[in-house]
């Protein structure tokens, strides 16, 4: 719209122009004079203006008339494609002029506009390589998909274009959601041209997306190859591809291979906690106990996270609580002051009937940073400890409308999801989930009064995995007294995972 508007301005300001300069010569009363053959020839502005305009005229088509003799001369000589070049070459003249003006039309946006010229280019040169890649492009932009999926189709016969007609395809299979033929022509592109980094990252997303994560490792490697990622990033988006192919061949039963590429995706990037987690209970598998305390430790390093401590605690599933507590503190290490470690720490003392250590342990996290997590810890802690109903009630209230605290959240859309992905379902971002607490506008609902009312119960007998925390304050209004169970002698401590406190009491 804009070019067209340009042309018209241009239009009036040659005419105004042109009638300017003739009002100046007409005005100017100067005479040409001329003598041809002793004949004298008066001419006003005007009429040498006009006289010159039909002089032009006469020397082109003079230079016309002598092409066409000369492709004559050659016809009668033998030549008998000599006239029919003579026209072809007017007509390819003619057919580049409608092939640039539609491509300057289609970088305009003019998609129209492009594409009459592309069809006027089309029906003049005869080349379609050039035409219809025109012709397609013009009727993707304008919208025209039949036309589009013509001429793309049409352009996979010529070698030189047939990338381009891939590639074509492919966008439209996308635009359309058909991923699965996608896929395929995603393949077929990157077959021609494997060094495209377009294509490379649109067929890793399909593969990823079609949980086709050997595949996607390959690609992978393959935009390490061409220098389209750096080393750093390779080893951290290979080592989420290889988790992946762990979990799949997990699900699959396939033991020994689960273990192997478990074991694999935890070498390539050691602070990844779902490889971290899936490593050490593959080497737990295998007996390697030492190897398996040594993967959470230096995963817990980096990122102390509520399933590298479940996975921590399973290491030794009969051990007394006593015996666990002990053993965590070689995990909690240098970050024994890190919030996590803190809740850790209080979760195992609740576990061992301890509440004076699990409140030290708690400390102020409960006012500092207040989670439905650290509530919860300080409902069960003030429970154990025979705190009257109506003070835990105040404390589960607050945890109702309270922080979820750290999660799974995608650092490009801030959505929250509940297990870790290599790909966030919302946006498809790779490698974008993140274990920290997302903005308050995007936070996961609270919890509910269900998800709380455990602990405003009375408890239920203490099954053989399970540790009685304390015997609450006798309430009728809140359920009726069960039978006294008397708590084993030395119960196991299985460590509570990170919601779990919120479900048990004890």
């Amino acid at each position: 719209m804009l070019w067209s508007l340009t042309k018209v301005v241009f239009f009036l300001l040659a005419i105004a122009a042109l009638a300017v300069l003739a009002s100046f010569v007409s005005d100017s009363g100067q005479q040409l004079r001329i003598w041809v053959g002793g004949m004298e020839f008066t001419l006003g502005p005007l009429q040498s203006l006009i006289a010159a305009l039909i002089l032009i005229l006469v020397i082109w088509l003079t230079i016309r008339l002598i092409a066409f003799t000369f492709a004559v001369f050659r016809f009668l000589n033998g030549d008998e494609t000599a006239i029919s070049r003579y026209f072809d070459r007017n007509r390819e003249r003619r057919g580049y002029a409608a092939l640039s003006e539609g491509m300057v039309a289609l970088a305009s946006g003019e998609a129209t506009l492009a594409l009459a010229r592309a069809r006027t280019a089309e029906r003049l040169l005869g080349k379609p390589e050039l035409t219809t890649l025109l012709t397609a492009q013009a009727a993707e932009a304008a919208g025209d998909g039949k036309t589009a999926l013509a001429a793309y189709k049409a352009l996979l016969a010529n070698e030189g274009t047939r990338f381009v007609a891939v590639r074509g395809l492919l966008r439209q299979k996308l635009a359309e959601g058909d991923t699965g033929t996608a896929l395929k022509l995603a393949e077929r592109a990157f077959a021609l041209k494997p060094r495209h980094g377009e294509t490379q990252d649109i067929l890793l997303k399909l593969q990823a997306g079609n949980s086709d994560w050997k595949g996607a490792r390959n690609t992978l490697s393959e935009k390490l190859r061409t220098g389209e990622l750096p080393r750093s990033v390779y080893r951290r988006r290979d080592a989420l591809l290889a988790l992946k192919e762990a979990q799949v061949v997990l699900d699959e039963g396939s033991s020994l291979e689960a273990r192997e590429a478990a074991i694999e995706a935890n070498k390539l990037s050691p602070d990844l906690i779902p490889a971290a987690v899936i490593a050490a209970r593959a080497l737990v598998d295998k007996g390697d106990r030492k190897g398996a305390t040594r993967v959470l430790k230096k995963a817990w390093e980096a990122q102390p996270h509520p399933d590298l401590a479940a996975a921590f605690a399973a290491i030794e599933p009969e051990e007394s609580p006593l015996a666990r507590i002990k053993r965590f503190k070689a995990l909690f290490g240098a970050r024994a002051q890190d919030e996590e470690s803190r809740l850790t720490e209080a979760e195992l003392q609740i576990a061992a009937e301890d509440f004076a250590a699990a409140r030290k342990a708690l400390g102020s996290l409960a006012e500092d940073h207040p989670t439905q997590r650290s509530l919860a810890l300080l409902a069960a802690i003030e429970r154990g400890q025979g705190a009257e109903d109506a003070k835990v009630r105040a404390i589960l209230t607050r945890a109702l409308a309270a922080s979820r605290g750290p999660q799974w959240c995608c650092d490009k859309c801030q959505s929250v999801q509940e297990d870790w992905q290599p790909i966030c379902p919302v946006c498809d971002g790779f490698d974008t989930l993140s274990w920290r607490e997302p903005p308050a506008q995007v936070q996961a609902r609270p919890a509910s009064e269900m998800v709380l009312k455990p602990l405003l119960a009375e408890p239920e007998p203490p099954q053989s995995d399970e540790v009685e925390l304390a015997d609450p304050p006798e309430d009728p209004s809140v359920m009726e007294e069960p039978e006294a169970t008397p708590p084993p002698s030395e119960p196991e401590a299985p460590i509570l995972p990170p919601d779990e406190i919120l479900r048990r009491a004890n």
